[in-house]
């Protein structure tokens, strides 16, 4: 099969695709003619949503903590500059944004360390813990 004709046929089956969804390539070329479909293209952002009282994806960032090696609820990345978090470690009572107390059994979070792509990155505070919000 020839080159040119591979790319005529994907051409028009992506033409196609758009035209099932309502919405055409020109919909998306100005910006005063974009829509929500346009603007959300799945990327991930640079800053994950961490809301004011402090959850991310519904979870809360304070309270129980056990560290995990699988199946974490959050995935984060210890840093020293540009925290989405700042975190104290607390021996009780870790009710407030950001504190956090390790346990072993019943957390209100699952934990994973890792090195590259963290849902959040985390800085170990000693005091001031939360967001910069």
């Amino acid at each position: 099969m020839p080159k040119y004709l591979l790319y005529a046929l994907l051409l028009i089956a992506s033409l196609l695709l758009f035209a099932a969804s309502d919405l055409f390539p020109t919909d998306c070329a100005s910006p005063s003619n974009a829509n929500e479909q346009c603007l959300d293209t799945g990327a991930v952002s640079d800053k994950p949503e961490i809301t004011d009282d402090c959850h991310w994806k519904g979870l809360p960032l304070y309270g129980k903590i056990k560290f995990v090696e699988s199946f974490p609820d959050v995935k984060i990345k210890f840093v020293e500059s540009f925290p989405d978090i700042k975190v104290k470690f607390v021996t009780s009572f870790p009710d407030k944004c950001g504190e956090w107390q390790v346990v072993e059994s019943f957390p209100d979070l699952k934990v994973q360390v890792v090195e590259s792509f963290p849902d959040i990155r985390v800085k170990i505070v000693e005091s001031f813990p939360g967001t910069e919000k």
